[in-house]
């Protein structure tokens, strides 16, 4: 399975993006993201992950899955975890609505509001993790190895 993060817009405390599953057919939208802005030298909790293809597993220990473990008991199998990630350990998909919610995380979510004139925000992250989340962790679960790439658009 292959993910694809286009980033359309990082401003000061934010960068927006649209999260797509790439087949050979076609690029089908999954919902929107949310993550830390831009920044040349990584702080802590208040940078978003660099431009790249990184591999998804599942981590099944830790705060967020503790916690998934009950909020989402229907679907949850694992947090959705990306390896490998420069400089930064536990980068997680998971629900917010702002960037307090996240550090250097993805955050998914149904609508996204512009982040020129405030912050940025993802509404409906809940029922759009519900959503995104099953068919991810199912290909892990398989087996299929599943990859997402992040693509700086709004520096092109």
């Amino acid at each position: 399975m292959e993910l694809e993060v286009i980033r359309i817009s990082s401003e000061k405390d934010s960068t927006l993006g649209v999260l797509f599953n790439v087949t050979d057919e076609k690029r089908e939208f999954l919902c929107y993201t949310l993550e830390d802005e831009y920044r040349e030298q990584k702080v802590m909790h208040e940078t978003r992950i660099p431009a790249g293809t990184y591999e998804i597993k599942l981590r099944t220990w830790g705060g967020v899955h503790e916690k998934y473990s009950k909020r989402f008991a229907d679907i949850h199998k694992g947090t959705l975890w990306l390896q490998d990630v420069p400089n930064f350990k536990y980068i997680l998909i998971h629900c917010g609505n702002d960037d307090d919610d996240t550090s250097g995380c993805l955050l998914v979510g149904n609508t996204q509001t512009e982040n020129v004139e405030s912050d940025g925000f993802v509404g409906s992250s809940v029922t759009a993790y519900r959503r995104i989340y099953p068919p991810i962790a199912k290909a892990i679960e398989n087996g299929e190895c599943v990859e997402i790439t992040y693509i700086d658009f709004d520096t092109i």
